[in-house]
């Protein structure tokens, strides 16, 4: 109609807004997540929990270690020591990491732990046999022999098989 000003925001009755055409509504509230069955963890998961946590306060014990040969020392390069600390560091958190995963019987924690053992199992042997260092690399082989074990166990490749 003439002398009427259009108004072309799409409010009729039946249409959409064309804001809301072109960026789209609001979005509809979701449902809540349904509870996670928090069943108890078989044995074997739990005492591997316990050994990668015991593994986890290691390598931070070793971090700390390091830290303080790396600030009190001469190392011959200090951005290769402080590399080095930052490894063992990150090596602790996800160790850490994947003992609340174990203990929780997350689906997501049992591929890494594993394939940090296996890191592991190479890093004892490299010390015990290659580098001399028995008291070092025979325990960490020790540690890593156990939580393969227990990971491997049926009741444990069960727990994490259902999720």
């Amino acid at each position: 109609m003439p002398g009427q000003v259009s108004n072309d925001d799409g409010d009729t009755p039946g249409r959409r807004p064309r804001a809301e055409g072109l960026l789209g509504g609001a979005a509809q509230p979701t449902a809540p997540k349904p509870e996670r069955p928090r069943g108890t963890a078989p044995v074997a998961v739990r005492r591997a929990a316990v050994v990668v946590a015991v593994e986890a306060a290691a390598a931070a014990l070793l971090a700390l270690v390091l830290l303080y040969f790396t600030l009190t020392g001469s190392p011959d390069s200090v951005g290769r020591a402080l590399a080095e600390v930052v490894y063992v560091g990150m090596a602790g958190v996800l160790l850490g990491a994947g003992a609340v995963g174990l203990w929780r019987v997350s689906a997501w924690a049992r591929g890494p732990v594993i394939v940090l053992q296996l890191l592991l199992a190479v890093l004892g042997y490299t010390a015990a046999f290659q580098a001399d260092r028995p008291l070092i690399g025979i325990p960490v082989l020790v540690a890593v022999a156990v939580e393969l074990y227990l990971l491997a166990t049926p009741e444990a490749r069960l727990a994490f098989f259902g999720r």
